[in-house]
């Protein structure tokens, strides 16, 4: 439906935004300028002007006593905090005994980009809004080698406790983060933490989203996904620093109505594309849960030789469903074929895992070594058919890392799986070059191997897929250039994916990627900066058709950088540009929430512009980004994300960051 008064709202709002941007760059020539000092980092992890790296590493050998409190003090003789004092640091980090610690981030790249789909660099398919399903544009090997649920759809949002950060502040922290997207996609972060003594800290967080649907909405609060997460943490040093324990809990509530996309012109001529808030949908009741709850412990005591004993417990539970009403048009968008209930469609999947791992690791000789053994024990419920899975596994594995210099290192690490898989890995770190080698072997996920529903059911026996893959990197620095072109091989075979039919299926050969690429981060006189990333896909194989990769993928960003107003405040002013060739995307089947082969829909080549402008003012970021500031300029009304669903069209998002130390 055509709305002249929203294109002159639009129209009159990208005026106001370049106006805005003007203002900012004319102001560099009025008001002085505090020389800032550009440090020397390495390529990508650049000091923008004016503003604190990114997580900078604390030296821990500054604190006494076992990283007790020391007073700070200004002029006036109050206690000072700020993100010096309120440090983060991670699992990996005191599992491999090399803790560092990291101030907490006041860095204005990539502000912008909030949502995680956005943050990854555009390199997960989505739905085109924020909460809907999501794959990897890439292939991706598992983690884990052993059997998984396969119900990946919504794992971006999902806050892995084995991955976040820990804790130790000087004084009780507090983030606070809310972000107003346009059409009223809105988030909120709440985070806390405290330590109770010097040894001892305990917090917790709360995310939440509220996005309302792009494409057919109801009314304002018709929300295509509404997302609940709380997070508790704690850690723990014992006084003579000889025992460490670090535990979390993470649960997430998702829930989203899906729509199915918009109806093809060609099914429904009165259907059309790009009408967006009036475009007519295939789903309207039906809907989707994923339920996550996941304890986690890992805790290590010294002994006095200096050998370390170790522990990782894990239990992890995942309920996802889906309902949708088969007596309304709904109906229309699935297979005619019943083969349960006639007036309802409903999938229930229960996955849970116990895991525990034992381990001994130590130093020696300037090596890190590590060997573990694992136990994991996993069952998946379908209980619309009243079917249970049942799986054990045993792991062994271990890892060693060399650190010749603060510049080279090499590592190796690997696990088995009894009696049959594997994953193998080696990294070798240089000034001038790195390589890395991962081989592995990994077993189909449950829901490719067994399922039973209204639409669809299927019982495999697949074999396990192997995959090969080489990666160097060369590293240019010319003067402030920074170049790293990329080159990576990939070899897979026994891949297993949904076809055209909605069925599982595996490759009976392999399917070799090429893939070269080049990041590079280029100064453009003293305040603007360029970065830029380029990947290029080649497929080879008589089954490469079972992957869907855009052959060309980029983004780009141009910005100012630097300080402003008599440096009271930090600006990243620019546009960013996205892109991807066009391709055969997978559809998505909300039905059992899997991605699926498709040849119909040729999601066409289109480049995707925003204009952001990032402030910092003390502590406290804010961001305005205008996505999709090319609409209508092009000879296309909009782009695609997947098949049957647009991208973003043309609004504003604000979001604001702020912290509290005391």
């Amino acid at each position: 439906m055509y709305h002249p008064g929203k294109i002159q709202y639009q129209v009159n709002l990208k005026s106001i935004l370049l106006g805005i941007s003007l203002l900012i760059l004319l102001s560099q020539s009025v008001f002085a300028q505090r020389p800032v000092i550009q440090p020397g980092q390495q390529f990508p992890a650049r000091i923008p002007q004016g503003e604190r790296q990114q997580r900078q590493p604390v030296n821990p050998d500054e604190e006494t006593d076992e990283l007790s409190r020391r007073t700070l003090l200004d002029d006036s003789t109050r206690q000072v905090y700020g993100p010096k004092t309120s440090l983060i640091f991670f699992e990996k980090d005191l599992k491999r005994n090399r803790l560092q610690l990291f101030e907490q981030d006041t860095s204005l790249t990539n502000f912008h980009n909030y949502d995680v789909v956005a943050k990854s660099g555009w390199k997960y398919q989505d739905l085109g809004n924020i909460g809907s399903a999501a794959k990897p544009v890439f292939y991706e090997a598992p983690d884990l080698i052993g059997t998984s649920s396969g119900l990946h759809a919504y794992d971006i949002y999902f806050k892995d406790p084995a991955k976040r950060r820990f804790f130790d502040t000087k004084s009780p922290f507090t983030e606070m983060s809310a972000f107003f997207g346009g059409g009223n996609r809105n988030l909120l972060d709440i985070a806390f933490a405290r330590n109770v003594n010097p040894r001892w800290n305990v917090g917790f967080e709360y995310n939440t989203y509220r996005v309302r649907k792009t494409l057919n909405p109801i009314n304002r609060d018709d929300h295509m996904a509404n997302q609940n997460a709380l997070a508790f943490h704690t850690n723990y040093r014992s006084e003579n620093g000889r025992y460490w324990i670090l535990a979390a809990f993470s649960r997430m509530m998702h829930r989203v109505d899906e729509i199915g996309g918009i109806i093809p012109p060609e099914v429904d001529s009165t259907s059309i594309y790009f009408t967006y808030e009036d475009a007519k949908v295939w789903l309207q009741n039906s809907n989707a849960r994923d339920l996550r709850q996941d304890y986690h412990i890992y805790h290590e005591y010294k002994l006095g030789n200096g050998l370390q004993l170790y522990h990782v417990f894990d239990r992890k539970n995942q309920n996802v469903a889906f309902f949708s009403n088969l007596n309304s048009a709904d109906s229309l968008f699935y297979p005619k074929a019943r083969l349960i209930n006639p007036d309802t469609l409903a999938m229930r999947q229960d996955f849970a895992e116990w895991r525990n791992e034992l381990g001994v690791k130590g130093s020696y000789k300037g090596f890190y070594y590590n060997a573990f053994a694992r136990f994991r024990n996993a069952r998946m419920i379908n209980s619309v058919v009243a079917t249970r899975s049942n799986f054990n596994e045993v792991y062994i594995g271990g890892e060693l890392i060399g650190k010749i210099s603060e510049k080279w290192s090499v590592s190796a690490d690997g696990e088995y799986l009894i009696p049959g898989n594997y994953r193998i890995h080696g990294l070798f770190v240089s000034p001038w070059i790195d390589l890395e080698y991962t081989k592995s072997l990994y077993k189909p996920t449950a829901i490719q191997q067994q399922f039973s529903g209204n639409l669809f059911e299927w019982n495999t026996d697949f074999s396990d897929t192997g995959m090969d893959q080489i990666k160097g990197t060369a590293k240019i620095d010319l003067g402030e250039i920074r170049l790293r072109p990329t080159l990576t091989f990939n070899r897979v075979n026994n891949y297993v994916y949904f076809d055209t039919d909605f069925l599982p299926k595996q490759t009976s050969s392999s399917v070799v990627m090429l893939m070269p690429s080049l990041r590079a981060q280029v100064p453009v006189g003293r305040k603007f900066k360029w970065d830029t990333e380029v990947i290029f896909t080649s497929l080879t194989g008589a089954e490469r058709d079972a992957f869907r990769i855009p052959q060309v993928f980029g983004n780009t960003r141009f910005y100012f950088d630097g300080p402003v107003f008599e440096g009271n405040a930090f600006v990243q002013l620019g546009i960013d540009v996205r892109y991807r060739s066009s391709y055969f995307a997978e559809a998505y089947m909300p039905a059992y929430q899997q991605f699926y082969l498709q040849n119909r829909f040729e999601v066409y080549a289109y480049p995707v512009a925003d204009l952001f402008l990032d402030v910092r003012i003390n502590r406290t970021r804010v961001l305005f980004k205008y996505n999709h500031l090319n609409a209508g300029l092009l000879n296309r009304e909009g782009y695609f994300v997947t098949p049957d669903y647009t991208g973003y069209r043309s609004f504003l998002d604000l979001g604001i960051t702020w912290y509290l130390f005391d």
